[in-house]
Order: C-alpha cells, then structure tokens, then sequence
C-alpha cells in the first residue's frame, strides 16, 4: 500500500498528555549517516540488524526491514547522491550523501532515508529481465505502507512502514 506525500516533519503536531510532556509514540529511535559510498548500502544493512535485533524485534521483520532499507538507501545514492570529483563543490553543504533513520512504534518499525533529491520516487511496473528496478516494488511489497515527504530545499525523506507481529500470550 503506497501513502504519499507524507507530511514534514514540521508539519506533525504532537499531542499533550495531561501532565504536559509530548507524546511522540516512539518506543526507540536510531539515526546513521551515510556516506556516497556504495559501501553505504552494506553499512545501512549493519546498522538495520543491529538496531533492530537490540530493540527485540523479531528475525522476519528485521530481514524485512534489512532488505527495505537497503533498497531505500540503495535508490537515494544512486539517483541523489552527488558523484564524481567535482561532487563536493557542486554541494558543499551537505555534510553526508543520505540519512536513515529507524523507529519503533507499537504498530511497527519505521524505516526513512533522507536525501538531497527533490524527485520524488515512481512505482512502476518491474520488468522481470532488467538486473535493477524493482526496488520500489520490494518495498511496497514488503511495508504496510510506504511514501515520501514533500520534497524541499533540502530534499526529501522516503520511508516505509513495517508492521510488527503482536505478542501471543
């Protein structure tokens, strides 16, 4: 199921509780900066497992979520990030290629990469003999719903939601 476009993050107001502290619904909460690297997607995967794993989150979601943000990370590098010699003066602002970040909620876990892009990604139908493509087709595959944040002078932020199996008791 694919949701887009998300609000900002400025946009979200968080709602009072009755002793006046925000309620922000997070369990936990983990950012990495990635570099433009290819090695980054490898390092986004690491860093995935290894969060997930530590918040308890059991193996089949965490394999999910590896190989979502590993197609996330994968489309912000090859289509945002800047390349070859002249890449750090053409934005020298940018202090890393991409950011992920990861959420756990009660209903799930949050996967996000931001990027410098304003282009916004496009489903389209894979072509099952092409060797790339079918990255936003896996992710909204495997997510319960997927979208990006309206893109800014900054970029954009795509994300995907991964349910989280209850407990039985």
């Amino acid at each position: 199921m694919t949701t887009h476009p998300a609000p900002t993050v400025h946009d979200v107001r968080h709602e009072e509780t009755g002793e006046g502290q925000p309620t922000t619904g997070l369990d936990a909460f983990a950012v990495c900066a990635l570099s433009g690297a290819y090695s980054a997607v490898a390092e986004a995967r690491r860093f995935t497992a290894a969060i997930l794993e530590g918040w308890g989150v059991c193996a089949p979601v965490v394999s999910d979520a590896v190989l979502v943000v590993s197609e996330l990370t994968g489309n912000a590098l090859r289509h945002a990030a800047p390349r070859g010699p002249d890449a750090a003066e053409s934005r020298p602002d940018l202090v890393c290629a991409a950011w992920l970040a990861l959420a756990h909620q009660e209903a799930g876990v949050l996967c996000a990469v931001s990027d410098s892009s304003r282009a916004v990604p496009a489903l389209a139908a894979p072509d099952l003999m092409a060797e790339e493509g079918r990255g936003l087709w896996i992710i909204d595959r495997l997510s319960e719903s997927w979208g990006w944040t309206r893109p800014d002078h900054t970029g954009k932020t795509v994300w995907a939601q991964l349910p989280v199996p209850r407990p039985t008791r």
